[in-house]
């Protein structure tokens, strides 16, 4: 599917200056400087890729409801660097595997599938939204930056058919429906990574015996003045009768 006018969007070369030459300098430089208090080395083409993610969200975003965050700098700390966060954590987690799969469920505007994608070319990621419209634009956002590694698919979690490493959440639903939904996504070795604001206790506590949180690891997120933390889950093995 594509979306209706998007002729004229995202049609100019990596390296053009999307917007007014000082808010493109303004924030060119919070994101490096973001990324680099999360840990994380942008090269100039990541940087690139993720202004113009920035400009395509804000061209996009109120006509086909993407995000309710419009202004420039709060996308910048709201989504990007607050998906950012996360690099560090999967890095440890999935200690240099050569071409990881992540789904990231409910992925909306593709947050934060698209900037995982941008910060870690060998990873493969697929946003998967059931709205058409925010699916097609993961997939315009993938062959405008050249994000041979992104796809978007427009499905709902129960429907699909892949199996992933990471499954991944952000904003998305309660612990119990993520990881109702979303279960036979994952392989053998695969886990559960929900993005939540303040630690979900109630959730958890709510969730099935075969679901196991082995880890919920608070996040910074420069300039966000808000409670973030990641929540680790896993699919408990079964004991086979004898």
């Amino acid at each position: 599917m594509s979306l209706a006018g998007s002729e004229g969007l995202g049609q100019e070369g990596l390296g053009q200056s999307l917007w007014p030459e000082e808010l493109q300098r303004e924030l060119s430089t919070g994101l490096v400087q973001g990324a680099a208090q999360l840990g994380v080395t942008l090269s100039e083409l990541q940087v690139d890729q993720l202004t113009r993610y920035l400009h395509m969200m804000a061209q996009w975003g109120r006509v086909y409801n993407l995000t309710a965050i419009l202004e420039p700098q709060a996308m910048l700390t709201h989504h990007v660097l607050d998906s950012l966060s996360v690099v560090p954590h999967l890095d440890a987690h999935l200690n240099s595997a050569p071409s990881p799969h992540i789904i990231d469920v409910g992925s909306g505007a593709g947050l934060p599938g698209v900037v995982l994608a941008v910060a870690r070319p060998h990873w493969h990621i697929t946003c998967v939204d059931a709205v058409a419209k925010k699916a097609a634009f993961v997939q315009q956002v993938a062959a405008t930056l050249g994000l041979a590694n992104l796809t978007g698919v427009h499905s709902r979690a129960e429907a699909l058919r892949l199996k992933a490493d990471v499954v991944a959440s952000r904003a998305f639903a309660s612990l119990v429906d993520f990881v109702a939904c979303t279960g036979h996504l994952l392989k053998p070795s695969g886990v559960w990574l929900a993005m939540k604001g303040q630690e979900p206790r109630g959730e958890i506590e709510a969730l099935p015996s075969d679901t196991e949180v082995f880890h919920v690891e608070p996040l910074t997120v420069p300039a966000l003045q808000a409670e973030r933390c990641l929540v680790w889950m896993r699919q408990l093995k079964q004991l086979q009768p004898i």
